[in-house]
């Protein structure tokens, strides 16, 4: 017996977050009963469906991994009330229906970079977990020269919405011209919403564009492959293994 959410998770039917939404909408039923939030099944004896569709476990779509180069202006979702371009829509069709992929956390619609997309409910639960911090590596360009004092103030934690920041990496790349922007390498340990945004703001030094080039050791650029903004690639088994370790 296994919860509900994990099960449509475990499937490729959406993330377990998504799937607590969908338990909670009355869209899911286990033997012609509308399911409840926390309730335990058993795929090999209990009918379970989903709008109407019956799941079995023996349909469980091939298990896919994939490092998609978000470009700007598309949205971290599988769909989108305001009709905006999602990243499923980035995909070939093969990929995005019958596969139940969707984005692991999130880049907001001005960011670009390094998304992961997998149908794999078990992994993505456990990289959007707080306690499994995979680093991340963004470039940011910020308004204005922000002194040292400024950067090692935004290294050790400021507080956002009365909770301090965990400690992070932050490094100067490159002055634009008159000192009116600086790239910076941020890396981080955890992932708010728009952190390194409201964080800039906050100091003082407000992100002009954010591009996150690297989730752990998994970079969008390889010595013999560049993805382009719009593109992907299927993760390689080291790369898989590595987030499957965490």
């Amino acid at each position: 017996m296994e919860r509900l959410q994990k099960l449509l998770s475990q499937w490729g039917i959406a993330s377990r977050r998504h799937a607590e939404e969908m338990i909670q909408a009355g869209r899911v039923r286990v033997n012609g009963e509308i399911a409840h939030l926390g309730q335990k099944a058993d795929p090999q004896s209990d009918r379970i469906t989903v709008d109407g569709k019956q799941i079995k476990s023996t349909n469980r779509p091939e298990q896919v991994y994939l490092l998609l180069n978000k470009p700007a202006g598309t949205v971290s979702t599988c769909s989108d009330p305001q009709g905006r371009p999602t990243v499923i829509h980035l995909l070939p069709t093969s990929l995005q229906t019958g596969q139940g992929i969707y984005p692991v956390g999130r880049l907001d619609a001005d960011s670009t970079g390094a998304l992961l997309l997998t149908n794999d409910g078990d992994l993505a639960f456990r990289l959007i977990h707080p306690r499994h911090s995979v680093p991340k590596t963004y470039q940011v360009w910020v308004e204005g020269k922000p002194p040292e004092n400024v950067l090692q103030k935004w290294r050790e934690g400021v507080i956002l919405e009365g909770k301090k920041t965990l400690p992070c990496q932050i490094k100067v790349l490159k002055t634009g011209s008159k000192d009116e922007s600086t790239l910076l390498e941020v890396i981080l340990k955890e992932g708010r919403n728009r952190q390194i945004r409201r964080v800039a703001e906050q100091l003082g030094y407000p992100v002009i564009q954010l591009h996150r080039s690297a989730i752990g050791p998994i970079q969008l650029q390889l010595p013999n492959q560049r993805l382009l903004p719009g593109e992907y690639r299927y993760l390689t088994n080291v790369e898989i293994n590595f987030l499957q370790s965490r």
